[in-house]
């Protein structure tokens, strides 16, 4: 049976709480956010402020936030909850709501795998009444709660209509996933191993099936190119990908297009220059634009900036390669959500970049 809008809220079963007094049953009248989140989950961390905000803003009307860390990466669960609490300890003096630890999986089982729920962060509003109102992305809860705290939310067409896309988009997307694990389960294992023919047969059959999957074009491109070095075969699956990228608009596409043939730590001598540049020349025009403004609105774009850089560097303009990476470098000290350790590790690749590009040692914000 599919866990939707209505349905009964599940029990809470967690290992431990690291954060808050323990939650054993929800209270008739009171209003909850169950939020299923993770350490290494960008969005996860983004949303966390957002739960706050929304904790001291409804309190008096009886909300209780509670965040689930079910997905936490760690061999055992003791070292799992020592580094979760580590990670909070550091980056999350903010924090003014309840956080649970499961590394069983049970609240999985109970919750996301019975929504049909593919990925965190996840969402669940659980009603005063004890039953679910809303199951999706954090950042719909600020249109979402003030309807439910006014009780007006679960009759509304709206949010019937709402449930009703969430069920169906999730269904198809779980049909396609058991289509696609399969094939990337054999090409990964097939790299993994170097048995080259193997995986590209995989991916193959993949980019038959999902031709709009980015990260299926990037595998396979990369496999021919990178790994292969098929240039009579690899050169037209790399053009192809960068006209669809083109086509898509999309600056992960572009990205993902550019990153084969600029990252900022690969050789690519053994690339025909002509060709490279050429692609390198299509996507940095395509995908300048979709960045303006550099920073400020939209995360992450400090990650797309360094492969620009390198194909701008590359092409003699060295200026402009030094302009981009202090663009990525203020970019990154602009984003608020992320963690000490992820900052600190994305500053020195680009900082790497910098010193290589100006032939001098360059520093931020401590590093250097």
């Amino acid at each position: 049976m599919v866990l939707r809008m209505d349905s009964p809220a599940p029990a809470i079963k967690v290992e431990n709480w690291l954060r808050g007094e323990p939650l054993t049953a929800f209270q008739p009248g009171k209003l909850y956010i169950i939020e299923f989140w993770a350490t290494w989950c960008g969005p996860c961390v983004e949303a966390m402020p957002h739960l706050a905000e929304l904790q001291e803003k409804y309190k008096d009307r009886g909300l209780e936030v509670v965040g689930v860390a079910s997905s936490e990466d760690a061999p055992t669960a003791d070292e799992a909850r020592t580094k979760l609490d580590a990670w909070l300890t550091e980056n999350c003096s903010y924090l003014n709501y309840r956080i649970a630890f499961d590394f069983a999986g049970e609240m999985d089982k109970l919750w996301m795998e019975p929504s049909l729920s593919l990925g965190i962060p996840t969402s669940f509003v659980v009603d005063r009444d004890g039953a679910i109102a809303f199951i999706g992305h954090p950042m719909e809860l600020n249109k979402v709660l003030p309807k439910v705290i006014n009780g007006r939310w679960r009759t509304s067409k709206q949010a019937k209509a709402d449930d009703a896309k969430r069920v169906a988009e999730d269904e198809a997307t779980m049909r396609e996933r058991a289509v696609k694990t399969p094939i990337l389960d054999k090409f990964y294992a097939a790299f993994k191993a170097q048995e080259w023919h193997t995986a590209l047969t995989a991916i193959e059959e993949g980019v038959a099936l999902f031709p709009d999957d980015p990260l299926i074009r990037t595998s396979h491109a990369r496999l021919l190119i990178h790994e292969m070095r098929d240039m009579r075969a690899g050169l037209p699956v790399m053009q192809r990908f960068v006209r669809d990228a083109i086509n898509q608009n999309c600056v992960n596409w572009l990205s993902y297009a550019l990153e084969q043939l600029f990252h900022p730590e690969e050789d690519y001598s053994y690339l025909p220059s002509a060709e490279r540049f050429a692609m390198g020349k299509e996507l940095s025009e395509h995908i300048l634009p979709l960045l303006e403004p550099p920073t400020g609105d939209g995360a992450f774009k400090f990650l797309y900036y360094p492969a620009l850089g390198k194909y701008f560097y590359e092409t003699g303009d060295k200026d402009r390669a030094i302009e981009l990476i202090e663009v990525a470098l203020k970019s990154l000290a602009d984003w608020e959500d992320g963690s000490k350790q992820s900052k600190r590790q994305i500053g020195q690749r680009l900082l790497q970049a910098l010193a290589n590009y100006k032939g001098e040692q360059v520093c931020s914000q401590g590093i250097c």
